[in-house]
């Protein structure tokens, strides 16, 4: 498989800082902000977005990470902490929340988060934000803040990279 760089380091802090400004544009600064990012990378993303609204805004954004790979459409247990920090402290109720996740796809990641995040308190709004839009919707569900739209195939495959994990930031589609 031929793998082709689509979003070099320069790219990807481009992308995130447009999402930022549209972050603040959209919710009049950062004031009862809360940004929750899907994990693994959507919480280093989630991370670096909140550091460039505290550079800007001069004000500290809340980040949670939410881990939904054990959550299921079936009933939820009540030990079930729904991939959630046991020592969160942060309420989400009636916050404007900033999803936050590495690609689009099929939408079936951020519906598990959206159950998540509805199970633990009622947000005053729920906004997403991806890096990367590939398309190939199987759910209603699309991004507010779009780092960048690469229509794939089927068969081709997106690789987000970061630095806090892989060394390096970079998002690559392999064909």
């Amino acid at each position: 498989m031929a793998a082709k760089v689509v979003l070099d380091s320069a790219s990807m802090q481009r992308a995130l800082t447009r999402i930022t400004y549209e972050i603040l544009e959209r919710n009049k600064g950062g004031q009862g902000l809360i940004l929750v990012g899907i994990k693994t990378r959507g919480e280093y993303l989630a991370h670096r977005i909140a550091d460039r609204l505290e550079q800007l805004e001069n004000v500290t954004i809340p980040v949670m990470a939410i881990d939904i790979t054990n959550y299921r459409d079936d009933v939820i247990e009540q030990h079930d902490n729904l991939g959630l920090n046991e020592d969160e402290s942060i309420s989400i109720v009636d916050k404007n929340i900033v999803l936050v996740d590495d690609v689009l796809y099929t939408g079936r990641t951020i519906r598990a988060a959206l159950d998540a995040l509805i199970h633990i308190g009622r947000p005053k709004s729920i906004s997403l934000a991806v890096l990367v839009d590939r398309g190939h919707r199987e759910l209603p569900i699309r991004a507010d803040f779009v780092g960048k739209t690469i229509p794939t195939a089927q068969n081709e495959k997106i690789s987000v990279r970061v630095q806090e994990i892989d060394g390096k930031d970079e998002v690559e589609i392999e064909h």
